[in-house]
Order: C-alpha cells, then sequence, then structure tokens
C-alpha cells in the first residue's frame, strides 16, 4: 500500500468523515487558509490514481468516495511505524509512550483491558471456526 503525503492524508480524513462528497465539500472542512480548488482537485485525482479513492458522476460534476477503509489504512500505517522507530517491537513503542507522554498508571490500565478485551474476542472467534 503506498503512503500518503500529509495533504493527502489531510483529504483522506475529510472522506472517511463524510464518506461521499464532491471537491467543494472537502474545501469547506479545510482549516483556513483554505487551498485552492484546483489544488484540493488535484489531490483528490493523485487519490484516486493510488487507489485510495473513486468517484461517479453527479450532474456536471463528480462526488468522490473513499474505497480504502480507514482501518485498513490505520494498520498499515502503525505497522510501518512500530517497524520503523521500534524495531517492530509494540512493547518498546507503549513504553516510550508511556515515558514520553507521562501516561497514567489508570491509562495504562485502561489500554490492557482493551488488549485482555480483543484477545478473548480473538480466542474466542477462532474456537468457534
Amino acid at each position: 500500500m503506498k503512503q500518503l503525503t500529509k495533504a493527502e492524508e489531510e483529504v483522506m480524513q475529510i472522506l472517511w468523515q463524510l464518506q461521499k462528497c464532491n471537491v467543494a465539500a472537502i474545501i469547506k472542512e479545510l482549516p483556513e487558509p483554505k487551498p485552492a480548488y484546483n489544488t484540493v482537485s488535484t489531490i483528490v485525482r493523485i487519490l484516486e490514481s493510488k487507489g485510495f479513492v473513486d468517484h461517479e458522476q453527479e450532474g456536471k460534476g463528480y462526488l468522490y468516495f473513499p474505497i480504502l477503509k480507514k482501518s485498513d489504512y490505520s494498520n498499515q500505517s502503525i505497522n510501518k511505524l512500530v517497524d520503523g522507530y521500534f524495531q517492530g517491537s509494540f512493547k518498546s513503542m507503549v513504553s516510550f509512550f508511556m515515558k514520553k507522554n507521562d501516561m497514567s498508571l489508570s491509562e495504562l490500565e485502561s489500554i490492557m483491558n482493551d488488549i485482555k478485551t480483543a484477545e478473548s474476542a480473538a480466542a474466542n472467534k477462532k474456537s468457534k471456526k
């Protein structure tokens, strides 16, 4: 899967949020100063060429929509981050964020509970197969 530039990712976040929209709607959601219509239109076409976005005709214009799920891109991005900066170790990543972001014990316990819940769900799913 190809990586997104910062501008492309910003547009994708809006598309994931709105699900289907035209370029004008994307621009409306972008922070000030608003980029030019042609700039956003070009970014959307690049996203389309990368396989992240598709379109359908509506009147004289187009509605764009994501064809890649946000969760799929997030997983790929997190794995790349872990591999690139933490030698593939999620433990090292969590330890880093815990130290650098002054994570509280209750936040860490909450994360551990989420992991246990996910492990239980995965084990149940596996046993049902």
